[in-house]
């Protein structure tokens, strides 16, 4: 909705996408300090209530401000598919730009996490927040960095979506339930997982939609969760547990 205002003021796309990134980053860390952190030491249950919270004051405060009338999102580049040997594909270039943008973010990620001092100091604290503690990790400033970064995903997802679901408070329900589905199948800890479930469930929702109708879409992705909690709660690419006798 920021990205939008801005684009629609000052006509310019890359300013709204760019200060929509910047208040993602902002918030996810004000979320963090203000909200998580008294709950740090509690059930994690009391964190994933007060998200949803959050999440509900944020689709009602959006409809207050904005309405709760689907509106359409500006597109980054042309919606023209691509002429290749006299026919039209249905892939335009601001799909490619989608593509490009999720396949450089998940590179990024592999690297800050895998390559960088930062991403395994966060690493150490989210799966180890005592011992990194104890080795001279500043563990909550890790895990601020960890939400500011996360509403960053959070808020380009956001603004690639908007243009093919329409922009309104409850346009992005759908979207929620599909990428829960997608990391579930993939695996919640397994970023690689994730990506290859993204891809299966997207697949598999659209031969449903082709065929049975896009209203069995939302049903069809409830009955592939449910199946891959009752057959592999860890997800299909989840990490092997160490056992110990």
């Amino acid at each position: 909705f920021i990205a939008s205002a801005l684009i629609n003021s000052s006509g310019s796309y890359w300013l709204g996408f760019a200060v929509a990134l910047g208040a993602g980053l902002v918030f996810g860390a004000l979320v963090e300090r203000v909200l998580v952190r008294p709950v740090e030491s509690a059930p994690p249950l009391n964190a994933v209530i007060l998200t949803l919270g959050l999440y509900t004051l944020l689709v009602a405060a959006a409809g207050m401000i904005w309405g709760n009338t689907p509106r359409s999102f500006p597109p980054a580049f042309s919606l023209r598919g691509y002429d290749v040997g006299g026919t039209r594909l249905l892939f335009t270039p601001n799909d490619t730009f989608i593509v490009l943008v999720v396949i450089a973010v998940a590179v990024g990620l592999a690297a800050l996490f895998r390559l960088t001092s930062l991403g395994l100091q966060m690493r150490a604290s989210a799966f180890a927040p005592e011992v990194a503690r104890l080795l001279g990790v500043r563990v909550a400033r890790m895990f601020t960095v960890g939400w500011a970064l996360a509403a960053v995903a959070g808020a380009l997802a956001g603004v690639l979506v908007a243009l093919p679901v329409f922009l309104g408070p409850n346009s992005f329900d759908p979207i929620l339930i599909s990428g829960f589905v997608a990391a579930v199948l993939g695996g919640l800890d397994s970023p690689p997982g994730a990506v290859i479930g993204g891809l299966s469930l997207g697949v598999a929702l659209s031969y449903v939609s082709g065929y049975a109708g896009s209203s069995l879409v939302p049903l069809a992705a409830l009955v592939i969760l449910v199946a891959v909690l009752m057959l592999r709660p860890g997800g299909l690419f989840a990490a092997s547990a160490e056992r110990r006798v």
